[in-house]
Order: structure tokens, then sequence, then C-alpha cells
């Protein structure tokens, strides 16, 4: 793939994943034939700060885990009211993360077949 294209990429989907994965991804992406580029324009990340804000407003009812597409986890959620608060609040922390952990299994999937 050409240099300049996988930088665009990574300024306009850099946020989505680790810090520390990104030049995995950039070398990667470089070893990776042209087509794997189009399909990976179609892949839709998970925003973390997005996903944050759903978190805070709409943790207890388990929407961020919906939003995710852990459907298990945010029925979980909703039945326990965020397990009592200490489950919102503990994914208030960490929730960012997970979205990024998600992102980087979507462009897994795409780079390794």
């Amino acid at each position: 793939m050409e240099a300049q294209k996988i930088d665009m990429f990574l300024m306009t989907y850099g946020k989505y994943f680790s810090r520390d994965r990104v030049m995995e991804i950039r070398h990667r992406l470089e070893s990776s034939p042209d087509e794997k580029f189009a399909i990976l324009q179609a892949v839709s990340f998970k925003e973390p700060v997005l996903t944050l804000v759903i978190s805070l407003l709409g943790g207890s009812l388990g929407i961020d885990r919906f939003f995710l597409g852990e459907t298990g986890l945010g029925v979980a959620k909703l039945l326990t009211c965020g397990g009592l608060g200490i489950w919102t609040i503990i994914d208030w922390f960490l929730i960012m993360d997970k979205a990024r952990e998600i992102n980087d299994i979507k462009i897994n999937e795409v780079l390794s077949y």
C-alpha cells in the first residue's frame, strides 16, 4: 500500500486504536494489498469518546454495552441497573479502552484474511 494512503488512514482513524498498536497497524498496512484498504474504508469503528459519553449518560441502562455490540452484557447491565451503580462507575474508567479493543479486533479481522 502507498505510504500516503497509510498516513491518511492513521491520521483519520488513529484515535480509534490504542497508541501502542498504531505502529503495528502501520506495518501491517504496509504489507497488505490495496484491496484491504478499500475494505477498511467500509469498516465502522467505534468512537472511544462517544462511547464514554454514552456510558456517562446511559451506562446504568447498559446502552454503552449495546453500542459496543455486547448485547449479553447490555442486558445484564440493564437488569441489574448497572450492577447497582458499581458496574456503571467502573465502566466510566474502562469503556474507552474496551472501544479501542473492539476496533483492534475489527482491523485485525480485515487485515488477517
